[in-house]
């Protein structure tokens, strides 16, 4: 099975819809504090799914990793625990800009550096800025960010148009643009060391890939391992900072019904209707039918984030020479989901025709981006 950049582009679309996707359950959660949910969807995350997962594809996982060289497996980790930072505050970036635009700008930027920079440091870049299939590749990269740019003066319109009511009722309660993007720009570059973390984990997946070939299993589970390793990176830095967190605030008793709050302000009540309200869950300890739906909202955000690396890792096998643009692909589909879950959950409801134009716009370019990416692979497959 060879390289196919367009099957490869799909694969990403499918990741990124996976990540976009990721917070919609945690609009279910009732009284949790956002350490005590986020620990739970890091455990389901970064230590179970991917465990699980390889296990299920690839053969003897962790005789790979005890395998590989302990270099790789050092700077893998690192990077990953670097990229976690990046994850902690991105949620901040989703309460102080929404959904769609929250994404849009911190993904910006974590394109930007996750794509290019690994070029640079591994040399690769002198290569590939001397061919058409490459300069059409980067032009792909450049029209993402423009997209991104576009997506961004969407949001500073919407800024200036909309009520503080109307944020509260779209569940935007913080919605803050300054505050919001000084955050989202530092998510994004943190969040891009998880492209270094996979770049790093390479010699992982050579492992995987041949211990995959002589069981005549297919090469897409190559990256699977290094998944595993990369992730653990990123579940220290958020168990430390969740437990700073739980011991500040005193969150630790939730876990078994205590009330909290929720300070990303989902599962917004309005009491418009008797079924919108119900008193035992919003008065006294959390009745366990709402702690068990707690648990299970959580872990089923973690097990969707998770997936979007599961369809990443395989849509890179697909990219051929050009697997760097991947990184580019998985942000530009995340962006573009991202949007579309803004727009079903009326986000942009109140803004003008301009702004809507722009978000539009916005998406369109960013499919269009795509497609010039997957297409300069090809060129350079073929």
């Amino acid at each position: 099975m060879g390289p196919n950049p367009f099957v490869g582009v799909i694969y990403h679309w499918l990741g990124g819809l996976a990540s976009a996707s990721n917070f919609i359950p945690f609009r279910g959660i009732k009284r949790w504090s956002w350490e005590v949910y986020w620990i739970i969807q890091g455990i389901a995350a970064w230590l179970i799914a991917p465990i699980l997962i390889a296990l299920i594809f690839v053969p003897h996982p962790f005789a790979i990793l005890h395998q590989a060289p302990a270099s790789a497996i050092f700077w893998a980790v690192l990077w990953g625990a670097l990229w976690g930072v990046g994850g902690l505050t991105f949620g901040l970036a989703i309460r102080y800009l929404g959904l769609g635009l929250g994404y849009a700008i911190a993904l910006g930027f974590c394109t930007a550096f996750g794509t290019i920079v690994p070029t640079i440091y591994d040399g690769s870049i002198r290569t590939i800025i001397h061919e058409t299939s490459g300069q059409i590749t980067l032009a792909g990269v450049l029209l993402t960010l423009l997209a991104i740019a576009v997506s961004g003066a969407a949001g500073a319109s919407k800024e200036r148009e909309i009520t503080p009511e109307e944020k509260a009722a779209a569940g935007e309660r913080d919605y803050s643009f300054v505050k919001g993007l000084a955050v989202a720009v530092f998510a994004g570059i943190m969040s891009s060391f998880f492209a270094f973390g996979l770049a790093a984990g390479k010699p992982i997946g050579d492992i995987t890939r041949g211990a995959l070939i002589a069981e005549h299993r297919a090469d897409l589970w190559a990256n699977l391992p290094i998944l595993i390793v990369v992730l653990w990176g990123g579940f220290a830095t958020n168990l430390v900072w969740s437990a700073v967190l739980i011991i500040k605030n005193r969150s630790f008793a939730q876990f078994s019904g205590t009330p909290g709050d929720n300070p990303m302000g989902t599962a917004a009540v309005t009491g418009d209707t008797l079924v919108d309200f119900d008193p035992r869950d919003y008065i006294g300890r959390i009745s366990g039918s709402v702690l068990t739906r707690n648990y299970l909202f959580a872990a089923l955000a973690g097990v969707i984030w998770y997936f979007q690396f599961f369809f990443y890792s395989i849509g890179q096998t697909k990219m051929g020479k050009y697997d760097f643009a991947s990184w580019t692909l998985h942000m530009a589909s995340i962006i573009i989901f991202a949007n579309l879950w803004g727009i079903a959950l009326k986000e942009w409801r109140g803004t003008s025709l301009r702004t809507r134009a722009l978000v539009g716009c916005g998406l369109a370019l960013l499919i269009g981006s795509t497609v010039v990416v997957g297409y300069g692979s090809y060129l350079k497959v073929h």
